[in-house]
């Protein structure tokens, strides 16, 4: 047994997270990146952009290490933006701007949970002033639990799309079947969830 290394076992898992929800972009249109799926508008290219903003944020503005200068774009947090600004994309916001964003990203976060213990304080500008003030071991989590569930609504977006599943490039965690097998899994469902219905 190597010595445990919690920091290293955080990183892990907000990659994994992070490459999962960059992954359901491969293959796809411009327009179905951009598709918006849910009564909420909940897209693939939002959701990428969304999570770059969060740890830019986090582990950028909140520990001193700004990623952006005194230009930063009109969706940012520290500019009037409109609601929801950061959930998609506009026409002249490209796959590859968006993507790059985030791994971007990914190395100025690195970078900051690098050079810091996990006990570091760091002050979260957008929160309430009572509660701004929190550790880097307490914002990994918390952007953990944040990217994990936004490459949730990626995987039920994209199944949307196309059909396609999987947990990561290579391994759907997923029993084996052909598109007949889930149509009969599905209409199985379909008819618990009506019986249910009227039972109750």
């Amino acid at each position: 047994m190597t010595a445990p290394d919690p920091k290293a076992d955080l990183l892990r898992y907000l990659q994994d997270a992070r490459d999962a929800l960059l992954w359901k972009l491969d293959g796809l249109s411009e327009y179905d990146v951009r598709r918006p799926l849910t009564p909420t508008g909940t897209n693939l290219l939002g959701l990428v952009k969304h999570t770059a903003g969060v740890e830019l944020g986090y582990f950028g503005d909140t520990f001193g290490r700004p990623f952006f200068d005194e230009n930063p774009p009109p969706w940012w947090y520290t500019r009037d933006a409109e609601p929801n600004a950061d959930m998609w994309a506009t026409p002249d916001e490209s796959r590859e701007d968006i993507a790059g964003l985030y791994r971007r990203a990914w190395a100025h976060a690195d970078g900051t949970i690098a050079a810091l213990p996990l006990d570091a304080t760091g002050r979260v500008p957008w929160w309430p002033e009572e509660r701004r003030e929190t550790t880097l071991h307490h914002l990994l989590v918390r952007v953990i639990a944040d990217t994990s569930r936004h490459a949730g609504h990626a995987d039920i977006v994209r199944e949307l799309i196309d059909g396609s599943v999987g947990l990561t490039r290579g391994k759907d965690s997923m029993p084996p079947g052909d598109r007949a097998m889930w149509e009969a899994h599905r209409h199985r469902l379909e008819e618990a969830a009506r019986e249910a219905g009227r039972a109750g």
